[in-house]
């Protein structure tokens, strides 16, 4: 209420008129929760479940930084032939399919068993980050592109404390007071879950946008219309 009234507002609440921006933001906040609420689980299950190392739970979570590699070569190519919508869908959907995988995690799981997730995880977020942050400026008046990124950051970081406290709580609940590794095994399946369908919902918001496009890129132009008109 005080923005709306401010001369100088912080936050143009206007800007939020923009469709892309703010499904580029809800997509931002879901995948940041999916993607750090699973590293959290995962490192608890690998460190106080199987009793790995810091160090052996470092490298066993090493693939996911395939996207250093990945962002700055592959997906400018993929964002230029098939658009940022796309490639962002895409990208939700490869973590969706890394979640799922990492669903079925035992007491006695190989590093094999769980090296596809990683590897898949890292592909994934380097089809999703970087195109998020050019979605969100997309269409935005130069003088407040600022603004939009901020917005698209704090979106980043809301989602980030939102996913590790949702997988905290499912984890707790469900393990209960036991103790046992099977109980704590339960509350980790439980909890990955929490970010296979936080993904799905990104993956829903942005295939809104999809189907925005597409529509819109079915429409006749005005210049086809009036063609159209003058060859009559």
């Amino acid at each position: 209420m005080i923005e709306r009234r401010s001369a100088s507002p912080l936050v143009r609440l206007g800007i939020l008129r923009s469709g892309p921006l703010v499904r580029a933001n809800l997509g931002a906040l879901l995948f940041a929760g999916s993607f750090f609420g699973f590293q959290f689980v995962a490192v608890f299950y690998l460190q106080e479940l199987r009793g790995w190392s810091t160090l052996e739970t470092s490298l066993a979570l090493l693939a996911v930084g395939v996207d250093a590699v990945l962002a700055p070569t592959v997906t400018p190519r993929l964002v230029n032939r098939f658009g940022n919508v796309r490639v962002i869908f895409g990208g939700l959907v490869l973590a969706a399919v890394a979640y799922a995988l990492f669903l079925p995690i035992g007491l006695d799981w190989t590093y094999a068993a769980m090296f596809p997730t990683m590897i898949i995880l890292g592909l994934a977020f380097a089809l999703t980050y970087g195109p998020l942050t050019i979605a969100a400026t997309d269409g935005i008046a130069e003088e407040e592109q600022g603004l939009a990124g901020g917005l698209l950051y704090t979106s980043f970081q809301f989602g980030s404390a939102l996913g590790l406290s949702a997988v905290t709580a499912v984890s707790a609940a469900v393990a209960g007071t036991g103790g046992s590794p099977q109980a704590g095994l339960d509350g980790f399946r439980a909890a990955l879950l929490v970010p296979l369908v936080g993904v799905l919902l990104a993956a829903a918001v942005t295939a809104a946008g999809l189907r925005r496009r597409t529509a819109t890129a079915a429409e006749p132009s005005r210049e086809t219309l009036e063609a159209a008109g003058t060859s009559r």
